[in-house]
């Protein structure tokens, strides 16, 4: 079975990217289950109920987040009524939403689609290596993981730990795509970063006028979502649907066809 992961969405760029490129990737790889990042869709903060259910109709089955997942008061507000629309499973409880999915795939075979976030140089949440522990204490089947973290360290660190316990760990966050794709021992396919989607002349997808201000004069810049250079990033993951252990792991990164 395969599993199309999709990296980063950022803007409206990245929503073009999807729409577009998504009826591509379908044709040429057949996933059974279709996953994105979607945590910087609107103008690259957040998302709304109104996108979220535009990637669904496209085809998309459950959206990650991370720590912009709070930065749009409707996404916000719709996380504890789309339960395909995930944040962070390891912010404090009482926060709204879910971090864990279930999907059923062909054949009756139940996908757990579980969302972390790292802590180094981010806000001190729970630890995602424990509440991981937790989540997968009682589960049985394939599980994924979109562990949204800006230490390459930190996600590989959660692959191993968690290697022969899941069958797929990619790394989202940095928006630039590693190139580390791997099975590692225990049938556990680790990507560090699935990279961005969206416009690539940029500063990881904003314009470099509006964030240059921030390094030249240390002062806040209001961000622009850049438009030049489209690109749809992630992986495509195959696993074996009754050991639930990764087979294969291929990062993608294709231009956006109508593109110049």
């Amino acid at each position: 079975m395969k599993i199309l992961f999709i990296a980063d969405i950022m803007g409206s760029p990245g929503r073009k990217a999807v729409k577009t490129m998504l009826p591509v990737l379908r044709e040429a790889h057949a996933p059974d289950v279709v996953l994105a990042n979607s945590e910087n869709s609107a103008g690259g903060n957040g998302t709304t109920a109104k996108i979220a259910g535009e990637f669904f109709a496209m085809g998309v089955d459950v959206l990650t987040g991370g720590n912009h997942s709070w930065d749009n008061k409707d996404g916000m507000a719709h996380l504890d009524k789309e339960s395909r629309l995930l944040r962070p499973h390891n912010y404090p409880e009482e926060n709204p939403g879910s971090g864990v999915a279930r999907v059923e795939l062909p054949g009756g075979v139940q996908l757990t689609v579980l969302n972390l976030q790292g802590r180094i140089f981010m806000p001190p949440i729970h630890c995602p290596f424990r509440c991981a522990d937790e989540v997968l204490e009682n589960l049985d089947g394939p599980v994924f993981v979109d562990f949204h973290a800006e230490a390459t360290s930190e996600k590989a660190a959660m692959a191993h730990y968690l290697d022969g316990r899941i069958t797929a760990l990619v790394g989202t966050h940095t928006h630039v795509q590693t190139a580390d794709a791997r099975i590692l021992s225990g049938g556990t396919a680790l990507l560090t970063d699935g990279g961005m989607t969206g416009p690539h002349d940029s500063v990881i997808g904003m314009t470099a006028e509006s964030t240059l201000p921030r390094f030249l004069r240390s002062i806040p810049s209001r961000f622009e979502v850049a438009k030049r250079d489209i690109r749809i990033q992630g992986a495509l993951i195959e696993f074996d649907e009754i050991s639930g252990k990764a087979r294969s792991i291929e990062a993608f990164s294709l231009p956006l066809k109508e593109d110049a």
